[in-house]
């Protein structure tokens, strides 16, 4: 397709403004001029897990005019990969959209979402929009949900910046788990061992251990444009944070995906296994957090509105975030912590909340207040999120609770200066608990909409069934000597 035919198609379709479509001229050009061999036509589903197809680079322009077909059941798998709806039921559908016999569902490639892959020299992730084929965005998709909230946040005025803290553990691969009898959904999980001896935290000697993989997780992140900050050794064994550069939410979420994408990738073309997971079920093993940064500006002007004054006293715009971050905790867990393993993480004296309070530079309060006058980049940081949880969804409840509280002028209690031991209102103590708050949730059920609300409340719901019906360790070892 000549230049002129794919500008003309690309008008005609209507789906691109004339900003996107000279960007996605300027994309096959530098496709061509690169030879790159393969695009990754990639969304992050709901769990935050990159899926798409990859076609071959000559295949892009007609992705740009026409888009990319996929299982729509690709938005209806829990974390076993197995489709939780009825999808050969007649008449079935997903938040009164149509989902039944597991049509296709359209990706439409961002062309300002584009990352060349320097693990990979001739492949590159370009990131899409999942749309139904009238065009209109799956609303429960996760991209939507936090483009939505997003658009509500700038309604108002503000514009939001995030930060990121990302802990992981990487371990040596012993056993890839590969047998026919390991193949499994979920898959048997592999056998591994430390790296580090870990809870020697920001030890020099460990890092100098384990330099060569940091220096090369860092320089594959920094050619993705990831920004990434800082790099340390973490308190647990194998246990690893980066931190990266405050921005927009909606290229946070990316980064985080990416990050976690290539961190797994690169590990394991090093013969290594690296993990996420929010509790390894490893002996000494450490827990994984995602420490969430926020702050607010003023839209037109840029003013930082957390900053406080010479008095240090809250801003009425950071105490009204902080008072609708608590109020609405709850009920968030369901997309801060998604998972059955994510609420063992939540234990006193453990650096994580168990409980729903806020205090000023308190790294056991939920809420970490880090404000102080004459610093711009006075923030809020949410310790409650884990690190499976899918950054769009995570990054909307910050942003529709924090916004709820400032229009409700809603003022922050008193900060709490010893979060484990004084009286507060405990977080859900498993994902049942998170399920049965997000469900009954009289807020999220107008913010977010209650076909979003359903969809994530089934999946979850079929994920927490699956859990009960698993005979554990723990009940082996109580009952069967036993009885």
């Amino acid at each position: 397709m000549g230049s002129d035919d794919f500008t003309a198609a690309l008008t005609r379709a209507g789906r691109y403004d004339g900003a996107a479509i000279a960007a996605a001229e300027a994309l096959l050009a530098q496709v061509e001029e690169t030879g790159l061999e393969t695009i990754r036509m990639v969304f992050a589903d709901q769990h935050g897990i990159l899926r798409g197809k990859t076609i071959v680079a000559r295949a892009l322009a007609s992705a740009f005019t026409s888009g990319i077909g996929v299982p729509s059941t690709l938005l209806l798998k829990d974390t076993s990969h197995r489709t939780v709806f009825p999808v050969w039921s007649a008449g079935v559908s997903v938040a009164d959209q149509p989902f039944g016999g597991a049509g296709d569902v359209i990706l439409w490639p961002d062309p300002a979402r584009f990352f060349p892959l320097p693990w990979s020299p001739h492949s590159a992730i370009l990131l899409c929009d999942v749309c139904h084929r009238s065009g209109a965005p799956v609303s429960f998709s996760s991209g939507a949900v936090l483009a939505d909230a997003v658009g509500k946040l700038e309604g108002a005025g503000y514009r939001a910046l995030f930060g990121l803290e990302v802990e992981f553990q990487v371990f040596e691969r012993l056993d890839p788990a590969l047998t026919h009898a390991q193949a499994t959904m979920p898959g048997a999980p592999v056998q591994t061992r430390n790296l580090t001896q870990g809870y020697q935290y920001l030890t020099e000697t460990r890092y100098a251990e384990v330099e060569g993989l940091l220096d090369h997780l860092r320089r594959m992140a920094e050619g993705l444009g990831l920004r990434p900050r800082s790099m340390e050794i973490e308190m647990g064994p194998s246990q690893f944070e980066f931190t990266f550069d405050p921005s927009d939410p909606q290229v946070q979420a990316d980064r985080f995906v990416l990050f976690r994408t290539m961190v797994k990738e690169v590990a394991h073309a090093r013969g290594l296994h690296a993990s996420f997971m929010a509790k390894p079920n490893l002996p000494n093993a450490a827990a994984n957090g995602w420490h969430i940064h926020q702050s607010l500006q003023d839209a037109q002007t840029g003013k930082p509105l957390f900053m406080p004054g010479p008095d240090g006293a809250l801003t009425q715009a950071a105490s009204g975030w902080i008072a609708g971050l608590l109020k609405h905790a709850a009920e968030s867990c369901l997309l801060t912590n998604p998972t059955v393993n994510g609420y063992k993480r939540f234990a006193p004296f453990q650096l994580a909340p168990n409980s729903v309070q806020w205090g000023a530079d308190n790294r056991g309060a939920m809420l970490r207040a880090l404000l102080a006058p004459g610093d711009d980049a006075s923030r809020v940081e949410n310790r409650v999120a884990d690190t499976t949880a899918n950054p769009h969804y995570a990054f909307a409840a910050q942003i529709l609770s924090g916004l709820s509280g400032i229009e409700a002028g809603e003022p922050a209690p008193r900060p709490s200066e010893t979060p484990y031991t004084e009286a507060g209102t405990p977080l859900p103590r498993s994902l049942i608990a998170a399920v049965e708050a997000f469900e009954g949730s009289a807020f999220y059920r107008t913010a977010l909409g209650e076909g979003v609300v359903d969809y994530l409340v089934t999946l979850k719901r079929a994920e927490w069934d699956r859990y009960l019906m698993t005979v554990s360790d723990w009940e082996h070892q109580e009952y069967f000597g036993l009885f």
